[in-house]
């Protein structure tokens, strides 16, 4: 994957911001996965991190791991506690209707 900015990823997944932030930040990987240890311990830098996962708790392990920017996939919605703690740290968040496997072939593809 070459770099791109979080803007770029989101056109090429067809998604949609539900907190902006930065949005030219820089993304140069990406993970997908929903168990929340294995993201923390197990996300490569500079990533964005796909899952279906919709509660506050992805919040806290986005700040933890670092993730450039968190997609909520399959149409999941992200829950208002959600939302209102990555305004609070400023961690952007995105929902899609693809899958995290076709988000990250898209990506790969970039």
């Amino acid at each position: 994957m070459r770099k791109i900015t979080v803007k770029e990823a989101v056109e090429k997944i067809e998604g949609k911001f539900i907190w902006e932030g930065d949005a030219e930040k820089t993304i140069e990987n990406g993970y997908c996965g929903d168990f929340l240890s294995h993201v923390i311990s197990r996300i490569p830098d500079n990533a964005i991190w796909f899952t279906i996962m919709n509660n506050a708790n992805v919040a806290a392990v986005a700040k933890l791991a670092e993730a450039v920017a968190v997609v909520i996939c399959e149409g999941t919605k992200a829950d208002a506690r959600l939302i209102e703690c990555c305004k609070n740290e400023d961690i952007i968040l995105i929902e899609t209707n693809l899958t995290s496997f076709e988000c990250a072939e898209r990506l790969g593809r970039a």
